[in-house]
């Protein structure tokens, strides 16, 4: 049975190469080329032309971008043996000397402020208890997290030096367009830093992975594990991107290499620098693709745009006066190509302004102006830990407000009591309860608030039946 290759998504730092597969190559006939073919061809016109290169670019980008090195001590593993008193009389001595186990990884970075702030990708510095940063000139550094989110995939470092730092500017990637030439900077394997040229393949690339603002921008410059982080910059020596995943049978480049858009990076890094986390604004509706079915009914040419399917009272969409069945086509001018687009849009535009959105509303065209605004704590979160005799003791419960939503992972219109923490061991862990679970209706009733689920658990002696929402599905529970 032959072996099929898997497509997947690969996530650029830690992974090993694949190997090298040959491939067969079949003779192709010589044609001859044509008076037209010969007329449109170029070549260097004189010993300048020959010597065009993109080392100026590459002098004076690579500075700016690092090596970031990452590690995790792990939990010591207890010997099956400890206690064992034969087994300590002649191992006891190097069962002391055992040495932690640490995790490591390793990627790229950008200096992109000259007082030590670095962007690089979340799942380079993820839960790591270390960070050193090796500069292009052969300087290490420790560094220390300032910022990081897993949703975009996007940390800030912070390093100290007394001297000015190499910087690279942050361009507009709203200006990219397909076909123009990059180069994407890094340390692919370990190696050291490698430089790489191409084009950019495609924009707006959305699906990609995890990332909840997918929207990518596609490149085939050479781009391999140790690369994440690293700077994708445009013919200028500007960050256009950061480079951040892959896709690949063999684990090694293969020419589908995914970057984050410089105008995400630039948010996320101002958001950083004000001390806070990064947050997306709040407008107070939801929304769903557009299907054909749908763009059919509302003479759209072709599936395109965010449908609203729901607004919130009292929030800014409604107070612009987006209604469900709105199907919003642009914001800001910039087309809106499904809801991750809307999304990117509106985390790119950062709160405190509003945004222009055109919208379909029956068979009218409008333009509506949308106040971006920090996610509200409303209600307020009262966080509680429920103990007793019940499936939900050792459970830390909250209410859920737009902004513990947004904390969470969660759709900001999302409402209930939110599970934000399970202490190990408990009743709450052993009936398989997690972070993130949004608990519905208990017996039947339904959980309007932290107090209430507390006060409903408790009246409760035998038998609970229960529903929870966990990443977009309802399950439900019955412990008798």
């Amino acid at each position: 049975m032959k072996n099929r290759s898997v497509l997947a998504v690969m996530l650029l730092a830690g992974l090993g190469s694949g190997s090298v597969r040959a491939l067969a190559e079949t003779p192709l006939p010589i044609v001859p080329a044509t008076p037209a073919a010969q007329a449109g061809a170029v070549v260097p016109g004189d010993a300048a032309q020959m010597k065009m290169s993109f080392a100026p670019l590459v002098k004076k980008s690579a500075p700016a971008v690092v090596n970031v090195y990452a590690a995790k001590t792990l939990p010591q593993q207890r010997s099956p043996f400890a206690g064992d008193p034969l087994f300590e009389q002649f191992f006891g001595r190097q069962m002391q000397r055992q040495r932690p186990r640490v995790q490591s990884s390793l990627g790229s970075g950008v200096i992109v402020d000259s007082s030590g702030l670095i962007v690089t990708n979340n799942h380079v510095v993820a839960d790591a208890d270390e960070v050193r940063v090796a500069l292009a000139d052969g300087r290490e550094f420790d560094a220390r997290i300032l910022s990081k989110d897993e949703r975009i995939d996007l940390a800030v470092l912070k390093i100290e030096d007394s001297n000015p730092l190499p910087t690279l500017g942050i361009a507009d990637s709203d200006r990219l367009e397909i076909g123009d030439l990059v180069l994407a900077i890094g340390n692919p394997f370990g190696i050291g830093q490698t430089v790489t040229n191409g084009i950019v393949s495609a924009l707006a690339r959305t699906h990609i992975g995890k990332n909840d603002f997918g929207f990518f921008i596609q490149t085939d410059a050479a781009i391999n594990p140790g690369n994440s982080g690293g700077a994708l910059i445009d013919v200028h020596g500007q960050l256009i991107g950061v480079n951040t995943a892959i896709f690949s049978r063999s684990g090694g480049s293969q020419g589908i290499g995914f970057a984050i858009p410089s105008n995400m990076v630039r948010v996320f890094v101002e958001s950083a620098k004000k001390g806070g986390r990064f947050e997306r604004p709040f407008i107070g509706a939801s929304f769903v693709p557009v299907t054909r079915d749908v763009a059919e009914a509302l003479g759209l040419d072709r599936p395109r745009g965010a449908l609203v399917e729901d607004v919130i009272r009292d929030t800014p969409a409604a107070a612009a006066g987006l209604k469900a069945g709105d199907v919003v086509l642009a914001i800001d001018n910039f087309e809106v190509i499904d809801p991750d687009t809307l999304g990117y849009r509106l985390a790119t535009a950062g709160i405190g302004r509003s945004a222009k959105l055109t919208i379909l509303s029956g068979d009218k065209r409008e333009s509506l102006d949308v106040a971006l605004k920090p996610a509200p704590e409303t209600p307020a979160a009262d966080r509680r830990t429920l103990d007793g005799e019940t499936p939900f003791a050792g459970a830390t419960v909250a209410n859920l407000s737009p902004r513990l939503a947004d904390e969470l992972d969660l759709p900001q219109e999302m409402t209930g009591v939110v599970v934000t923490a399970i202490q190990p061991g408990s009743f709450a862990a052993r009936f398989a309860l997690q972070p993130r679970d949004v608990i519905l209706t208990l017996n039947g009733d339904a959980v309007g608030s932290a107090a209430a689920l507390e006060k409903m658990a408790g009246n409760t002696r035998r038998g609970w039946r229960f529903e929870i929402m966990r990443d977009g599905e309802k399950l439900a529970q019955v412990v008798r």
